[in-house]
């Protein structure tokens, strides 16, 4: 088990901060960010946390007008153990979907095409990683395209049919490098020690 912040030297309970930043990397020129856990004791051992919020900003470098797709999967499980429920709208029309898939598609994000300033926003939740259950995520994001011009916003919800400890996330631009001024951001939220 590792010696979270919310235990001081003397071994006292202390109610530290519930969400706690792990890392954050700014991922431009490459496809893939990789966060594994520190397995050693220190505040960046997973294994004390309840669930992982992972925080995204990005955009995909390449130059197709529709965009890239974010994908996320837990362990480097890359053969089709993942449930997923598909929410998406763009004020005119919703798509829903269900489907077993070798990933999670845990958003869109739109290309340089769109406007180099721009980013797609992302939150995905993963909930009770440390549990000895199947795992279960959710994704809320908001991205565009730039033709046709539509801003599309989802919520995707996702179950991982495995009962092992999540020890790594990696979140994968699916067609091209992440552009610059893509930020991604890890955090683990501590049960609460007191009332």
């Amino acid at each position: 088990m590792a010696d979270p912040a919310y235990i001081d030297a003397d071994g006292v309970l202390v109610d530290g901060e519930a969400w706690v930043a792990l890392s954050t990397t700014e991922p431009t020129g490459t496809k893939l960010v990789s966060m594994t856990s520190a397995n050693d004791g220190s505040s960046l051992d997973w294994s004390q946390y309840v669930d992982l919020v992972v925080v995204a900003a990005s955009q995909s470098a390449g130059t197709v007008h529709e965009g890239d797709t974010l994908l996320g999967y837990f362990n480097n499980d890359t053969n089709s153990n993942y449930q997923v429920q598909y929410f998406r709208g763009n004020g005119s029309s919703v798509n829903v979907s269900r489907t077993t898939a070798a990933y999670m598609q845990v958003g869109n994000s739109l290309s340089v095409l769109v406007d180099s300033d721009i980013s797609t926003s992302v939150i995905w939740h993963i909930f009770d990683i440390n549990s000895g259950k199947y795992k279960s995520a959710t994704s809320q994001w908001a991205a565009t395209r730039a033709v046709p011009a539509t801003w599309t916003v989802g919520f995707y919800s996702f179950v991982w049919q495995s009962t092992a400890a999540i020890t790594e996330i990696d979140l994968n631009m699916e067609n091209a490098n992440y552009g610059a001024g893509s930020m991604i951001s890890l955090f683990g939220i501590l049960p609460r020690m007191v009332s």
